[in-house]
């Protein structure tokens, strides 16, 4: 029981001391403008006067610092804090002001236009007597910024209207600064109209809008506080304002098409951004007819002018970012005397107070992303994409109803030499950043592809840092509009073409390497499907390689699979998706390690520059150096090839251990099982003499990926196909049985196994004899190429058909690489 009380206490405590520290924000702000001004003397309070105007505050840290308030040069002013007075050829303010009733204490304050209609209007008897009130007193400054209709209105019928709009002044009980909370509501002494109390957490308070400039000034009988400004009397709710304002009837029936008025009409806190007609009618007819039609886009639209937070202009002191009821965030801020939304000047009429939260008027429409269409999503720096796209026809094919993922360079990407392609070339180059599908940021995953509209699939690779497709990667920036997304990339997309292998053959820079791989037996790997990241010396790294040297390399294959294999690493790794100057470690297929950074835009790979990044492979992507790597870790153990690599190799001290040698390396790191389909030949007679036919073609074959260091052993059982006919042998007829065999091989690693067919067949005799002839003629040059002589009873029995001749290849194991298969004819 007592650890459920003290836990309970704790708890409350808690929230007291939170509630506290939450309502007592003007009063944090005014001990630090004390703390700034204690080299003046006691109880001086330092304010910023916003140059060219009377409003002064006790500001934030960052306003001091800045110097600056709403954009504006700000100057520092001295004065006595609230409650304090100075005394004659005394430092500071080291007296306190006297205590009167709250008549006499607005005079104290200086609000003697307030005092003065008090008097007037009869209210003066009240507030010097017995009591606790507090009112909220406008300044001189503020009763002079009152419109003059009104202003006169009141003077001229002091007893009931002015009398009645000072007790809209005042509450019938005490309330100090940190006794105002944030979203409370006070009822006035005026046929119990409410007051909005804002308590910003920048210290400024206000009271229906209206600042407090000079608060809890005590009197006997309450307490004072000068607003900025007249307080005129709230009824309506946001909905009430917009349903009776002619000037917004056009947001009026976006409001209504998509449900939203209603929300304004409820309880809250709301600040509404209300476009008037005229912000409507610049909008482009197309686009607000397509708002308008569309319910989502239009709710989004009104939406997007709502916060969930009362924010009266008077607190925005500098830019602050709210969340809309739509999702998304605006900023507003201020430029001077004016409001701005996300850095634009388009607030008419600020401050149009409601009993549910407060109606500034804009000029412009604001529309979010969410309503926008894909292509209207672009920003400034993809004005050079965008424009390209409407010009060249591609936006009309991004139909409102559709989805799409725009992949946007920026401006920068475009070289001129890109902007004076030929426009059929540069629709193709734009056609391969747009997706026909919409995919967010948050759904791209690595080894992901995309299919463009022009049928080009793009790779997705994804780091640690970075989010890349093919040679390009993201810059932050993706929008997400009604029919698709953008992302923002560095650079202009290049879908790869060729293989790795296809691109060393095709440039000249690379022949030396190339004939090595080769050597090495290693072109395969470069040409089959897969993830590989090649760093390719050009031919100036083996500048000083004799034909000897090149010979010596060769012979010993160990040796220059490792070096070669040193520039290949599993994975497809961009340059530009490396994290800017953290070293990347990537583990060779060789076995030893890359350490790669970028600095400055420039790859470096053991500390050497990449010339060239990035050129993407189908398989792979290559960087381009001009020197040869090795691993400093590997020794080597031959006088003649330390004396070659030390040619090649001068940024590193190659170990030299004598007799040591290099490891051999097996090729199945990039094997790739190929499996056939079983597809039997189909015979059918149309003739006793003729046979029509079906041959053997080559089927497609099946790919399934076998990890390193697995083997495969399978043993291949060719199926004979038998058939029979007749020949004319020495005038007499024969009768001839033909049988097709596969020879049986063992195969180890990569199974490959081809099945042949071909349509066809014998229409008459003399194609058949033909055929005949023709394979009567292999198996002729057959016997008359081997090296075992058959018997003449042999050949008689195999013209015969009496027994079978076949000459079988001996079984070998095939390691790596593609298994041959033979089919050949023999007659038994």
């Amino acid at each position: 029981m007592k650890i459920f009380f003290l836990f309970t206490f704790s708890i409350f405590l808690l929230s007291a001391f939170e509630q506290a520290a939450t309502s007592a924000h003007y009063d944090k702000i005014l001990t630090h403008s004390r703390i700034r001004a204690r080299d003046q003397g006691p109880n001086v309070c330092a304010l910023q006067q916003v140059m060219g105007t009377k409003k002064k505050y006790f500001s934030t840290c960052r306003n001091w610092y800045q110097g600056a308030i709403c954009g504006k040069k700000a100057t520092v002013l001295y004065e006595c804090c609230p409650g304090y007075m100075k005394m004659d050829g005394m430092r500071g303010c080291p007296a306190v002001a006297p205590i009167d009733h709250v008549y006499g204490t607005l005079g104290i304050v200086g609000a003697t236009s307030t005092q003065q209609y008090s008097d007037i209007s009869k209210l003066r008897e009240e507030i010097e007597g017995r009591g606790s009130f507090t009112f909220f007193a406008p300044s001189n400054e503020a009763w002079e910024q009152l419109n003059s209709e009104i202003h006169r209105n009141l003077v001229d019928n002091v007893n009931i209207e002015l009398y009645n709009a000072l007790h809209h002044h005042m509450v019938n009980k005490r309330m100090l600064t940190k006794d105002l909370k944030n979203g409370m509501t006070l009822v006035s002494m005026y046929n119990d109209q409410k007051l909005l109390i804002n308590h910003y957490p920048n210290g400024v308070v206000t009271v229906n809008c209206a600042r407090v400039i000079h608060g809890n000034q005590i009197a006997t009988n309450g307490v004072v506080h000068v607003i900025d400004r007249v307080l005129t009397a709230v009824g309506n709710t946001i909905q009430d304002f917009i349903e009776v304002e002619d000037d917004l009837s056009s947001l009026r029936a976006a409001a209504i098409t998509s449900d939203v008025l209603d929300i304004l009409g409820r309880p809250g806190h709301y600040t509404l951004f209300a476009p008037t007609n005229e912000a409507f009618e610049r909008l482009p007819r197309g686009v607000l007819e397509r708002i308008m039609g569309d319910k989502v886009a239009s709710e989004a639209l009104v939406k997007f002018h709502i916060l969930n937070t009362l924010q009266c202009s008077e607190a925005i002191t500098g830019g602050a970012v709210y969340e809309t009821l739509e999702g998304n965030t605006v900023e507003v801020g201020c430029d001077g005397e004016s409001l701005t939304v996300n850095g634009v000047k388009m607030v008419k009429r600020k401050d149009i107070v409601t009993n549910n939260g407060v109606i500034h008027l804009i000029d412009e429409v604001l529309i979010p992303d969410s309503a926008k269409q894909v292509i209207e999503l672009g920003g400034a720096q993809q004005t050079t994409f965008t424009d390209l796209v409407a010009q060249l026809g591609l936006a009309s094919s991004l139909r409102p109803e559709g989805q799409y993922t725009l992949l946007a360079p920026l401006n920068g990407a475009f070289s001129d030499d890109t902007l004076r392609m030929d426009q059929r070339l540069l629709k193709t180059i734009l056609q391969n950043h747009i997706i026909k599908v919409k995919v967010g940021l948050n759904e791209l995953y690595n080894g992901q592809e995309l299919e463009t509209i022009g049928g080009k699939l793009l790779r997705v690779f994804v780091y640690r840092t970075a989010v890349c497709i093919e040679n390009s990667c993201m810059v932050r920036g993706s929008k997400e509009g009604r029919n698709g997304f953008i992302h923002i990339f560095r650079q202009i997309i290049n879908p790869a073409e060729k293989t790795l292998h296809e691109m060393l053959r095709n440039d000249k820079r690379f022949s030396v390497f190339l004939s090595l791989v080769k050597a090495a037996d290693l072109d395969d790997v470069l040409s089959r499907p897969g993830e590989w990241t090649l760093f390719v010396p050009t031919n100036d790294a083996f500048k000083g390689l004799t034909d000897d040297d090149k010979d010596i390399l060769i012979r010993d294959k160990n040796a220059l699979r490792n070096i070669l294999l040193y520039h290949l690493t599993q994975g497809v790794f961009i340059g530009s998706g490396f994290e800017p100057g953290v070293t990347n470690i990537l583990k060779t297929i060789q076995g030893g390690k890359l350490y790669l950074k970028t600095v400055n835009d420039t790859l470096l790979v053991n500390e050497l520059k990449s010339r060239e990044s990035d050129l993407m492979a189908t398989n792979g992507v290559i960087h381009v150096i001009d020197k040869l790597l090795y691993p400093a870790d590997l020794p080597v153990g031959n006088d003649q090839l330390l004396t070659i690599l030390k040619k090649l190799i001068k940024y590193i001290q190659i170990k030299f251990v004598r007799d040591s040698t290099f490891k051999e390396i097996p090729l199945t790191f990039y094997k790739i099982n190929i499996i056939e389909s079983n597809v039997q030949p189909i015979i059918r007679k149309e003739d006793p003499s003729i046979t029509q036919l079906t041959k053997l073609i080559e089927g497609e074959p099946e790919f399934k990926i076998v990890r390193e260091g697995e083997t495969i052993t399978k043993v291949i059982h060719g199926e004979p196909i038998i058939k029979t006919y007749t020949k004319i042998i020495d005038g007499r007829p024969v009768e001839v049985t033909e049988k097709k065999v596969t020879e049986e091989r063992i195969i180890q690693g990569p199974e490959i196994k081809y099945t042949r067919i071909t349509a066809g067949g014998s229409d008459n005799e003399e194609k058949l004899k033909k055929l005949l002839e023709e394979e009567v003629t292999k198996v002729t040059k057959f016997i008359e190429g081997d090296g075992h002589l058959l018997e003449d009873e042999e050949i008689k029995r195999l013209l015969q058909g009496e027994a079978p001749v076949r000459k079988v290849q001996p079984t070998r194991r095939t390691q790596g690489g593609t298994a041959r298969r033979r089919t050949r004819l023999a007659y038994p």
